[in-house]
């Protein structure tokens, strides 16, 4: 069992003993502490609560809402939802906070509660600091029968969500109704087989083939949206003749697109091509993405006369960095684009929307727009760490040994050489170090990483 606590949230498998899994006294506790810091900052807070569709989402929900409504806290439920669709309510409603029950990309036996503040975003360092230690103190108090909060629901905001998109200036309604998209979908089984079917439906995209698309929990494979996991679905879109293949994770905030000829377009050109798009319709403007990102969105985004800044890896990061450079787009290369006309968190129905438009425009052809973006590869190796060794240490003696070249050490190590990077930064949950590479050919970002690893091993051997 395992259970692991971080400023972004609560995550652990289902079960066992409390404190080593997500166990009801650890939900109840984390969620305790949760409300006690919504009431520093409101007499009467309300919250927003949505899940994925795993099958333990409704207990946990359960036992959230009985938390929150035994600490006096509203509680708004909105059922099934995506991330993003909770991102959006919160503001709407005018919440104090919200929760999302769901474990993202993790495997089923997984669960969490990823915990967001007033304006619908994840909260800052400081804030899940301090909530952590409420939970961790047991600083909470438990209200009279007669002072429990509310509890409401409302299955409407995934229209409304849908409805927001579908407004926006970027996204055209008429242009991709006439492209006649035939589109197939591969939700693993949770909320995106109800939310991208609709979204679609709500684009005028008339013929969409659903894959994994009944919300019931059971995920046909690993949920992450990544290429090795998707080999299945690739075949089907290659030989169902079908403009695209859209695949999203269980709480729809990262999106993964197939091309016609059943290859993947990679995870990491997902914000790199809708970007491309927003771009030009403003061009001279910012983008962000975190550090271990492709460099294909600075080139694109210098293409269009705008500046690229990178941030520190994790959503609340990227957006701190959008917020301050103002920022038009951004996100993570993992497929999870922030539009921040819509919101600030990842999207992928946002996503959807405006790649469709892009393609519209383009002409259809996935695989030939995919061949107008630079084309690099991403390796992605490790390195197991010792007890005694330090990581610190060994992180700077790597930068001082290639201090000639440009180098970022906001999270961890990122080096530069020319149109070639490394990225070194410790793993927040296991005793690794993490060490991506990118070049314009995997063979050559491999044979980077596998350098980098050999500096590493002899840093430590003559350390001892």
């Amino acid at each position: 069992m395992t259970l692991i606590t971080s400023i972004s949230g609560i995550r652990g498998t289902i079960g066992g003993l409390p404190g080593q899994g997500l166990t009801p006294p650890d939900i109840i506790k984390f969620t305790s502490g949760y409300a006690q810091w919504l009431l520093a900052q409101s007499k009467h807070p309300k919250v927003v609560i949505g899940r994925d569709a795993r099958p333990t989402g409704k207990l946990v929900s359960q036992l959230v809402c009985g938390a929150l409504q035994s600490m006096g806290v509203e509680v708004l439920d909105l059922g099934l939802s995506t991330t993003p669709t909770v991102e959006i309510a919160v503001p709407e409603e005018k919440a104090t906070g919200g929760i999302i029950i769901t474990a993202s990309h993790n495997p089923v036996a997984w669960n969490a509660l990823k915990l967001l503040n007033s304006h619908g975003e994840f909260l800052s360092g400081k804030d899940g600091e301090k909530v952590l230690s409420l939970a961790e103190a047991a600083a909470f108090e438990f209200v009279s029968y007669k002072q429990l909060g509310g509890y409401d629901e409302d299955q409407t905001y995934l229209l409304k969500h849908i409805q927001k998109i579908t407004e926006l200036p970027l996204v055209d309604l008429e242009l991709i109704k006439k492209s006649n998209f035939k589109v197939a979908v591969d939700a693993v089984n949770s909320t995106g087989g109800v939310a991208v079917p609709l979204l679609l439906q709500t684009l005028g995209v008339s013929q969409v083939a659903e894959f994994h698309c009944e919300p019931n929990g059971k995920f046909p494979r690993n949920p992450e949206p990544i290429p090795e996991n998707l080999g299945e679905f690739c075949r089907e879109v290659e030989k169902g003749d079908f403009d695209l293949g859209i695949v999203v994770d269980p709480d729809v905030d990262r999106l993964a697109l197939i091309q016609e000829n059943g290859e993947p377009f990679g995870e990491e050109y997902t914000l790199v091509s809708v970007a491309d798009y927003v771009l030009e319709n403003h061009p001279g403007s910012n983008t962000v993405s975190n550090l271990s990102s492709t460099r294909a969105l600075r080139d694109v985004t210098e293409k269009h006369g705008g500046k690229y800044f990178a941030s520190a890896v994790g959503e609340v990061n990227v957006v701190e960095e959008m917020k301050q450079q103002k920022a038009i787009i951004g996100g993570e290369g993992n497929g999870g684009i922030i539009y921040p006309e819509l919101h600030y968190g990842r999207d992928a129905l946002v996503g959807i929307a405006l790649f469709l438009t892009k393609l519209a425009k383009f002409g259809k052809s996935v695989s030939r727009l995919r061949s107008t973006f630079p084309n690099y590869h991403i390796s992605k190796q490790k390195i197991e760490l010792t007890p005694d060794i330090d990581v610190d240490k060994l992180l700077l003696s790597m930068r001082e040994k290639y201090s000639r070249q440009p180098i970022n050490d906001i999270d961890g190590v990122k080096i530069e050489f020319d149109k070639e990077w490394v990225h070194l930064r410790r793993s927040n949950t296991e005793p690794i170090i993490r060490i991506y590479t990118e070049s314009e050919t995997m063979a050559t970002a491999e044979h980077l990483g596998t350098k980098i690893i050999s500096d590493i091993k002899e840093i430590i051997t003559n350390n001892h």
